[in-house]
């Protein structure tokens, strides 16, 4: 048995569901031009039978929390579960199968962290079966905590007077299948229904230290179909979504923007007790931090560069190694569309490359399709703001 409706009456009774109430009616005029600002980790594991941390686990995030905090919404994808039921899917020691689970108190470390959202919707969100995936989302939600991934459920959070709206998706069968191109529309457009920003979490892509390009088609890790992840982002954005965030690959990836929302690939890991390799670029991570305007167009970010220590805690990289290697990855893999990545970790948006965009410019303003065609065009005054940039 999966768990396919779970959170709809708990959730409305904590105000953690997406129900009915994120649909309501829109914000005053005074707020129509507001912005957020996101945050995104990549993978976090607090505590299994390779490593465990005293308490609710919040030593982990000691060194970040200051970075996380302080953001509209905080997202970052769980791996594992949470609590002490079920069964392990494979032993300690089986070649290239881990069973992640941590207490369910650890729920509560990651909300001191800062986390409002974490994506459940992963290789690991059924490693113990569906009794942990139960309680992993009841300590969730008791520690005031949004889970995204449910199949076939949007979370909609409000801040500000915006709602926005979060789903995430993988390729397993505890998940909504991003192999599914029916299910992913129909699950963005409720999205999007819903919200007024919405965040599509992916976790997709084969993994490695060698998995840093992001690949033009599918990929395969062990036998599994990791997802096709350029085409499944677009197809989001064409669907209504506005940010796209992924993970999975256990390292970092390039970030580029599809008719001006943002696609970041991976973050790489983010945090885990003894359970994540650090060698080589395994140990570079980043947080990303993102501002979007009301209707979800990108205008600006930074990437705050770290490292993780020999057992998997984040710690600052004052020398910004992660920085420049999402640049890199960034320019090579999309020429044209890459996020500017400073040194500094400011990000912008694309060089402005002449008045056509053949992604188009979904919702932004003074930018109009041509006629018979799939160009679109920006207005003169719009070109001149982005020669600015």
């Amino acid at each position: 048995m999966l768990v396919t409706g779970i959170g709809e009456v708990d959730a409305r009774r904590s105000g953690l569901g997406d129900g009915v109430a994120g649909a309501a009616e829109p914000p005053p005029a005074e707020q129509q031009d507001a912005t957020i600002s996101l945050a995104w980790a990549g993978d976090i594991t607090p505590g299994s039978a390779y490593g465990a941390l005293p308490g609710d686990a919040r030593s982990l995030f000691a060194d970040v929390r200051g970075r996380l905090r302080g953001h509209d919404i905080a997202l970052g994808n769980l791996e594992g579960t949470l609590g002490d039921v079920g069964r392990p899917k494979c032993a300690v020691g089986t070649p290239n199968c881990y069973s992640f689970q941590a207490p369910a108190i650890a729920a509560r470390g990651n909300r001191w962290a800062g986390f409002d959202v974490l994506n459940v919707a992963n290789n690991h969100g059924f490693d113990y079966g569906p009794e942990a995936q139960l309680s992993t989302l009841l300590a969730l939600y008791k520690a005031g905590i949004h889970p995204a991934g449910v199949p076939n459920r949007v979370q909609v959070l409000r801040r500000r007077g915006v709602r926005v709206a979060v789903v995430g998706l993988a390729t397993y069968r505890w998940t909504t299948s991003m192999l599914d191109a029916t299910a992913v529309d129909a699950l963005v457009r409720r999205a999007a229904r819903l919200g007024d920003v919405v965040v599509v979490v992916m976790h997709a892509g084969a993994e490695g230290s060698d998995r840093s390009v992001t690949p033009a088609g599918p990929e395969e890790y062990l036998g599994e179909q990791r997802g096709d992840v350029r085409a499944f982002a677009r197809q989001a954005i064409d669907a209504g979504a506005d940010v796209v965030l992924g993970s999975g690959p256990h390292v970092l990836r390039g970030m580029e923007v599809y008719r001006d929302r943002l696609i970041a690939y991976s973050l790489g890991n983010f945090a885990g007790v003894k359970n994540f390799s650090t060698a080589g670029e395994l140990r570079l991570s980043a947080l990303l931090s993102l501002r979007v305007t009301r209707d979800g167009a990108f205008t600006a970010g930074y990437l705050h560069p770290l490292q993780l220590d020999a057992s998997g805690r984040p710690t600052v990289d004052p020398l910004g190694a992660a920085n420049a290697f999402v640049r890199a990855a960034s320019e090579r893999d999309f020429p044209g569309t890459a996020v500017r990545v400073r040194k500094s970790g400011k990000l912008l948006p694309p060089r402005y490359l002449g008045p056509f965009l053949t992604g188009g410019c979904r919702r932004s303003p003074g930018c109009q399709r041509l006629p018979g065609t799939s160009s679109h065009i920006r207005s003169r005054a719009s070109a001149l703001e982005l020669r600015r940039r």
